[in-house]
């Protein structure tokens, strides 16, 4: 009886994985015809993102990278699915307390929607058709499984020692079971990933033709990556660009409803359309940007040429009052970033940026436009998806960041990168090149050194020039002997400060300290 008892439980939990798995999938599709940010799971792992504490945060990107997102998406879904194993093997017992907790799941789903800040009435949805669908299969199942075990007592005989034992299914109501159970199964499968599809955006980067830019930047000269080995590229191919935001779904923007508001504090507030956005005069610019999350040595970091508006000319047309101190920005997707007035209206040329490398924004880049304010870090001056420029004050308004205690200004640190030889890593005696990058966005690099232990600083060969706000790459030949060597890098930006040796966390104004790697020679 005990492994007829366990396949009985088995079935029923079964019941309720697959009550849930095609809830979330008709969920999903909902979504995609309404708002693909509503779907229930993505809804859900937005919500735990702003509730999650920023120190969690920073060690799930330090431990996960840019796969923070898949885990925390495949977190959701795995609590998900243990929840609705649960309901499955209460519903053996009590079937319409499971069915309750079914629409509570969906409930919590629609809630986690509807509490986003950019849900309209219509974000609901989603949740209540994965309600509806979850409900209908859950007790579809069960019936199936009732009916299979009435049609066993049925048959029950006290002469014939073949016939089933009281209470369980009958081999016909097994294998209704199993087709209606592998009927869900697929079922959920080809409606999740027709939502899949549907959620594309309506208009793609390549219906988009630039304008020539007014202002063009020379072309980069070639860089050290043709000499030394394992360089970072002076031009970061966009496909390896990083990305670190906190969007569980690219937002999906169609470029002839898209519009710029400004506004706030100004005299004249207006909105500008996409292709009024591109009438404008442009200028390119080589800009590299990095995350406030990067660790000493870290990956989060990039460099391309960027084309776009100058945020002074559309803050001036508006005519901000003497009064405001930030600009707050907003994304199509709720998000919302601050930015120094200063750090937007100095000859930095901050700019709202339609193209990286050439080609119009990629979507997980932030088309089809963005923030690019050189000097800053990304938190404070790279909103992607820009929708909103809101001219305010710091005691007034408060962005994401902001309420989360980092720092308001952002200020990118003069930082050192060793790219090759590869830390931990083991390499015959002799001569090798060693080499990375040096960033002191606004300021440039001067000079960039490197110790081998606890020898003397050595003079590293800097590579091409890509202005002040743009990395360096830099290279030293060393005459590796065998042992086991610490290898540290330091640069120094262009008034002639040394970078900081004082080690700091990403939080809450970015990292500092000389980055340092151990290599073995034998």
């Amino acid at each position: 009886m005990e492994p007829t008892s366990k396949s009985q439980r088995l079935r029923y939990a079964v019941s309720g994985l697959l009550a849930a798995l095609t809830g979330m999938a008709v969920g999903h599709l909902v979504a995609a015809l309404v708002n693909p940010a509503a779907s229930p799971v993505l809804s859900v792992g937005s919500t735990v993102i702003d509730a999650t504490p920023t120190p969690v945060k920073e060690w799930a990107i330090q431990h996960f990278g840019t796969n923070d997102k898949p885990v925390l998406l495949s977190s959701v879904a795995l609590v998900t699915a243990l929840a609705a194993l649960g309901i499955g093997l209460l519903a053996r017992k009590r079937p319409s307390a499971a069915g309750v907790l079914v629409v509570l799941l969906a409930g919590l789903a629609g809630l986690a929607a509807m509490l986003r800040p950019t849900a309209s009435p219509v974000d609901i949805l989603p949740a209540f058709a994965a309600a509806v669908v979850g409900v209908g299969v859950l007790f579809g199942l069960l019936r199936l499984l009732s009916t299979g075990a009435t049609e066993a007592a049925a048959h029950e005989s006290p002469l014939d020692h073949s016939a089933q034992a009281p209470g369980v299914a009958s081999t016909t109501g097994r294998r209704n079971f199993l087709i209606g159970a592998a009927g869900a199964t697929v079922g959920a499968a080809a409606v999740g990933t027709l939502g899949q599809k549907l959620a594309v955006p309506p208009t793609l980067p390549s219906s988009v033709s630039l304008p020539t830019p007014q202002n063009t930047a020379p072309a980069l000269p070639a860089g050290l990556e043709t000499k030394v080995k394992g360089i970072s590229a002076f031009s970061t191919p966009i496909k390896d660009f990083y990305r670190v935001d906190t969007a569980l779904v690219i937002p999906r923007i169609d470029v002839k409803s898209w519009k710029l508001e400004i506004g706030g504090d100004v005299d004249k507030p207006y909105s500008i359309t996409f292709d009024e956005l591109l009438k404008m005069p442009m200028i390119e610019k080589y800009i590299t940007l990095n995350c406030v999350s990067n660790e000493v040595g870290g990956p989060y970091i990039s460099s391309t040429l960027w084309q776009g508006v100058r945020i002074k000319d559309l803050l001036e047309r508006a005519g901000v009052k003497a009064n405001v101190d930030q600009i707050l920005s907003e994304s199509t997707d709720g998000m919302t970033i601050s930015t120094p007035i200063e750090a937007l209206t100095d000859d930095r040329d901050a700019i709202i940026a339609v193209a990286m490398n050439g080609e119009p924004l990629p979507p997980k880049h932030g088309f089809p436009a963005r923030m690019v304010t050189p000097g800053l870090y990304g938190f404070v001056g790279a909103t992607k998806w820009v929708t909103k420029l809101t001219a305010t004050t710091y005691a007034k308004d408060k962005a994401y960041w902001t309420e989360r205690d980092w720092l308001i200004d952002g200020k990118v640190k003069t930082q050192a990168r060793i790219d090759t030889p590869r830390g931990l890593a083991t390499y015959k005696p002799g001569k090798m090149a060693v080499g990375g990058v040096a960033w002191a966005q606004g300021r440039g690099i001067e000079k960039v050194e490197v110790r081998v232990d606890d020898g003397p600083w050595q003079k590293a060969t800097l590579g091409p020039d890509g202005g002040t706000d743009y990395w360096r790459q830099w290279f030293w030949e060393w005459d590796a002997k065998s042992g086991r060597h610490d290898l540290t890098v330091r640069a120094t930006d262009g008034t002639g400060t040394v970078q900081t040796q004082e080690k700091a966390d990403p939080f809450p104004g970015g990292a500092s300290g000389y980055h340092s790697i151990v290599v073995l020679v034998s």
